[in-house]
């Protein structure tokens, strides 16, 4: 293709747009995106937590945050990580839900300590950054049972953030 028969294609798609398509139903630019919802205050101190090697000891990928979603009967799109999180947690009313999601986080983490015991063991010169690892997850998985434990439940509403 040349770049003539593109500038057609572009000139034929904008003449369809402006023939069929009535301006006010087509303004996409004011959609609320599921992305701009508020979330409750604790996501954003929780994916900090979460997605931050430094503070949990591992590395939550996309497709542990959705095999995650998956386990707890959500689906979530694959996006940035932070913005998983905040769709997994967005509109959290139960105890039960959370309890729920943060045990899914408890098994993958588990799984991770398994592979750096067995590394640490393997690699003897390694172990004490094994260890601190080790250490991290179990500090994520304790602050994980402590957000369980102080939540509150709620009556769902239509504003996540009202209390």
């Amino acid at each position: 293709m040349n770049k003539a028969d593109f500038s057609d294609l572009k000139a034929e798609f904008d003449q369809f747009v402006r023939e069929k398509c009535d301006t006010e139903a087509c303004d996409t630019s004011g959609e609320n995106t599921p992305d701009d919802e508020p979330v409750p205050g604790f996501v954003d101190e929780l994916t900090d937590k979460l997605l931050s090697p430094y503070h949990s000891g591992v590395y939550l990928s996309r497709l542990d945050i959705k095999r995650v979603a998956e386990a707890i009967d959500e689906s979530i799109p694959i996006k940035e990580r932070k913005k998983m999180l905040q769709a997994l947690f967005r509109h959290t009313t139960r105890k039960a839900y959370l309890r729920g999601a943060f045990d899914e986080f408890n098994r993958h983490f588990g799984g991770r300590i398994l592979i750096y015991t067995e590394l640490a063991e393997a690699f003897p010169a390694s172990k004490s950054i094994f260890e601190d690892n080790i250490a991290k997850i179990k500090k994520t998985q304790k602050i994980l049972d402590q957000i369980v434990e102080d939540y509150e439940e709620m009556e769902a509403t239509d504003d996540p953030m009202m209390v």
